[in-house]
């Protein structure tokens, strides 16, 4: 039975909730500041997400399970990217993006556990299949990976974004714009705002709020189709949401 101290119900979170529904949804925080650790960064999206990142200014570091893979990687890229072993690469950085291959997924956020605690971490792996007919979506036994993710990371704030972005494009230097849509996922106003701010730091991306983490496997599962209009139209199609 709810009491009338119940903090759900009380007067100042009720005037808070309020607030939070009369604000402007593009009135997104200052992200200039954060340090970004990319997990899986040695990977093409992963190295397009860090790269992409670094160029509109933000403090990257690239992490993988080998050091030497993630400096060689960061020497690559240039722009101030530094790397260092997984565990490193989390304790240095204030928002995390998970991007290891889907097969390791479980495995790499066990392991770092204690590392991403309090830590505010964006997963982007989309559980995918692949057979003669094209690729397909996976549905893990907690509903999504970033689900799974807030299971193994109990102690992190666990959001959801950068599904649908093309690896080619995110590396291509000479492409100056990336003009898409990021769905961004989460339980907290005040988390998605900071993945939202991220993602308009890459010039032509928005990000744009898509519910709550029980919504993440509709989203993660939609690159399936993305992988079959890039192969019939030979393109890097990403999303653009309509009257938004």
């Amino acid at each position: 039975m709810t009491t009338p101290d119940d903090g759900r119900f009380s007067p100042n979170a009720a005037t808070r909730a309020k607030a939070a529904l009369k604000r402007d949804p593009w009135d997104l925080p200052d992200v200039s500041g954060l340090v970004v650790g990319v997990l899986g960064g040695t990977g093409d999206q992963g190295r397009g997400l860090a790269y992409r990142l670094a160029r509109a200014g933000q403090k990257v570091i690239i992490g993988s399970r080998a050091a030497e893979r993630a400096e060689t990687a960061a020497g690559e890229l240039g722009l101030g990217i530094e790397g260092a072993e997984n565990a490193v690469c989390a304790r240095r950085s204030d928002v995390v993006i998970v991007a290891v291959p889907w097969e390791g997924h479980a495995k790499t956020l066990e392991a770092l556990r204690e590392e991403l605690a309090g830590k505010l971490v964006i997963d982007c792996v989309n559980p995918l299949g692949f057979d003669k007919k094209g690729a397909y979506a996976l549905k893990p036994e907690e509903g999504s990976a970033a689900e799974q993710a807030a299971v193994l990371l109990p102690e992190s704030r666990v959001t959801a974004a950068f599904h649908h972005l093309s690896a080619v494009l995110l590396q291509d230097p000479e492409t100056e714009r990336i003009d898409t849509d990021v769905m961004v996922l989460g339980e907290s106003r005040a988390d998605t705002d900071l993945v939202q701010a991220l993602a308009a730091r890459i010039p032509g991306m928005r990000g744009v709020f898509a519910g709550r983490l029980r919504n993440a496997h509709q989203v993660e599962s939609l690159v399936a189709n993305l992988i079959s209009v890039n192969r019939r139209y030979k393109a890097h199609a990403g999303l653009r949401l309509t009257d938004v």
